[in-house]
C-alpha cells in the first residue's frame, strides 16, 4: 500500500512519518497535487488555523485534488486540523469552508464549556464501534475548537471535556479522522493507526 502525506506546510510531518514507518509502512510526502492518484492511502495532518490552512490548500490546488481522490476511492485520516479540514465548515475566525468530505461544521469549545481552552493533554477518548473497543484509552490532545458531525453515526470516538464531544470519526471504512495525536499517543496511538492502516 502507497501512504501519502500532505505537506502543505502545517502538519507534524516528521512524527507522523516516523510512525508510519516504524508501523512497517512506507509514506511519502505529497507536495504535489497532480501526483496524488499514485496513492492509496492520504493522512492529512495539521496543526493551526483552520482558514490558513484551507488557504494553503486552495492555493495549491491539493483542495480539490483530495476531493477527488477521495470520491475515487481511496482512503484518507486527517489527524487533529486534518481533521478538522474533512468537514463543510469552520467558525474558527470567522466562517471558513472545509474539504466538505463530512457533512457538520467545527465550532469553538469555549461557548460551551467552563473549563481552560485549548484542551490540551491526556484525556479519555472511548470508542463507539465493537471493533475499535481495544483501543479506548487515553490519548494526546492540543485544540480549541471540535467537530460536530451532522450524523452521529460517524462518530468513531467520544471524549469528555466538559462535553462530550466526537474525538474521532470513520465514514464508510474510507474517511478517518482524529482529534488527537496518535503519533504522540505511545503505543495506543500507534495500534490505533496500525488498525486503521489496513
Amino acid at each position: 500500500m502507497k501512504i501519502g502525506i500532505i505537506d502543505y506546510g502545517m502538519g507534524n510531518i516528521k512524527s507522523i512519518t516516523n510512525a508510519v514507518n516504524h508501523l512497517n509502512h512506507t509514506a511519502s510526502l505529497l507536495t504535489n497535487p497532480d501526483s496524488i492518484n499514485d496513492y492509496d492511502f492520504l493522512i492529512l495532518p495539521g496543526v493551526g488555523a483552520f482558514s490558513e490552512a484551507m488557504s494553503k490548500l486552495n492555493e495549491t490546488g491539493m483542495n480539490h485534488a483530495i476531493i477527488d481522490c477521495v470520491k475515487n476511492g481511496k482512503k484518507i485520516l486527517g489527524i487533529c486540523l486534518g481533521m478538522q479540514l474533512l468537514f463543510a465548515k469552520s467558525y474558527e475566525f470567522g466562517e471558513t469552508t472545509g474539504l466538505g468530505l463530512v457533512e457538520g461544521d467545527v465550532v469553538p469549545f469555549d461557548k460551551e464549556i467552563a473549563l481552560k481552552v485549548p484542551h490540551m493533554g491526556w484525556n479519555e477518548a472511548i470508542a463507539t464501534d465493537n471493533y475499535f473497543k481495544d483501543l479506548s484509552g487515553d490519548y494526546y490532545f492540543v485544540h480549541s475548537y471540535y467537530c460536530l458531525p451532522k450524523k452521529k453515526e460517524v462518530t468513531l470516538f467520544l471524549t469528555n471535556y466538559g462535553i462530550n464531544f466526537c474525538s474521532a470519526i470513520n465514514l464508510n471504512s474510507q474517511i478517518y479522522g482524529v482529534q488527537f495525536h496518535p503519533e504522540k499517543s505511545q503505543h495506543l496511538g500507534m495500534n490505533l493507526l496500525k488498525r486503521i492502516l489496513v
